[in-house]
């Protein structure tokens, strides 16, 4: 495999800048068989491709306000602006973060935050350029002067309107720093009229993390490192699943987040069970899928690792022949664009 495998053009206009309203008016292209031609719908029709027992499953993590503005102030008494962007908790005082610019930061140079509150001491540089920051009150500080870190792409920053329309209508469990964006769709109506279907709806926790953001910079794919991420399956959830893969029910992943935090149980443990860790899983074609077997997933990025995941699943030629229509459509594309949903 090559990186250049999984590039497509990709009209700078059908970039989705904002969320269409209602959040459910979102069309959605579907493929029921790899080798079968889309069929062009909407996401409210996402009953119709559904069966009652099939289990849907979706990520409830929260997005948090990562992006914040501080005042570097260095050991030899000299203070710039920066951007500190809070990737990932290491201990309840300490978090791994991005600055911009952060390539002269040194341990023990502190990051101030508003004008003075808060201070915190950088301890080391980690790889991919991460620092870690040590600060008491990091709650305190996302909550006064963060941000929601909308994607790079979208070129804007975040509105109010953004505070809504980035988290799904299960989002409950703050420590993501991207939406699980699949899930912007779902409405309570949605969940509703699919449960009178007879669909099971199950919830689970993977913290999408900065690896979202971090393009493919190896020509061969497989060389490329996903950043961990932190994941949980409780009690409930892990029982349902469980049972439908005894029945042999459809499992439906709502996401590529949900996606690699089923099937990296199932390669590790060979079951669901509930608990909590990390996984890098990085699905690439060829890989074999043991749990789910129906995905609801919006267009993604070229070159991306989140549509080799998505080819690995439907078939890189039957994927890129999918976007190819999905141009000449003018579906929308990326956060807060349509969606797919497909099948094996």
């Amino acid at each position: 495999m090559h990186l250049s495998d999984f590039d497509f053009d990709l009209p700078p206009e059908l970039i989705a800048r904002t969320p269409v309203e209602p959040r459910d008016a979102s069309r959605m292209m579907v493929l029921e068989t790899p080798d079968g031609r889309p069929i062009d719908a909407h996401f409210v029709d996402l009953p119709k491709f559904l069966r009652s027992g099939d289990v849907l499953v979706l990520n409830d993590t929260r997005v948090i306000r990562a992006r914040t503005l501080a005042r570097l102030e260095r050991r030899g008494g000299t203070s710039r602006r920066m951007e500190v962007f809070f990737a990932e908790p290491v201990s309840a005082n300490a978090w791994k973060v991005l600055c911009k610019p952060g390539r002269r930061i040194r341990p023990g140079d502190s990051a101030v935050f508003g004008n003075g509150e808060f201070r915190g001491v950088f301890q080391d540089v980690g790889e991919g350029g991460l620092h870690t920051l040590e600060l008491d009150s990091v709650e305190a500080v996302l909550e006064r002067f963060g941000e929601l870190p909308l994607p790079p792409y979208l070129e804007r920053t975040a509105t109010p309107e953004d505070d809504a329309s980035y988290q799904t209508v299960v989002a409950r469990r703050p420590g993501a720093v991207a939406a699980p964006t699949a899930g912007l769709h779902f409405t309570t109506n949605t969940l509703q009229e699919l449960r009178a279907l007879g669909v099971r709806i199950v919830t689970i926790t993977l913290h999408v993390g900065i690896g979202t953001f971090l393009p493919v910079r190896t020509e061969r794919p497989e060389e490329h490192v996903l950043h961990p991420e932190r994941f949980e399956v409780g009690e409930d959830a892990a029982a349902e699943l469980q049972a439908a893969i005894q029945d042999e029910r459809r499992i439906v992943a709502v996401g590529t987040t949900s996606t690699r935090t089923l099937e990296f149980l199932m390669l590790k443990e060979g079951r669901i069970r509930a608990g909590a860790g990390i996984t890098d899983l990085y699905i690439l074609p060829g890989f074999e899928f043991r749990i789910v077997s129906g995905l609801l997933t919006n267009f993604h990025l070229p070159k991306s690792t989140l549509l080799m995941l998505v080819s690995a699943f439907a078939g890189r030629e039957s994927v890129l022949d999918a976007y190819r229509h999905a141009v000449e459509s003018k579906y929308r594309f990326y956060s807060y664009g349509d969606c797919m949903l497909l099948f094996r």
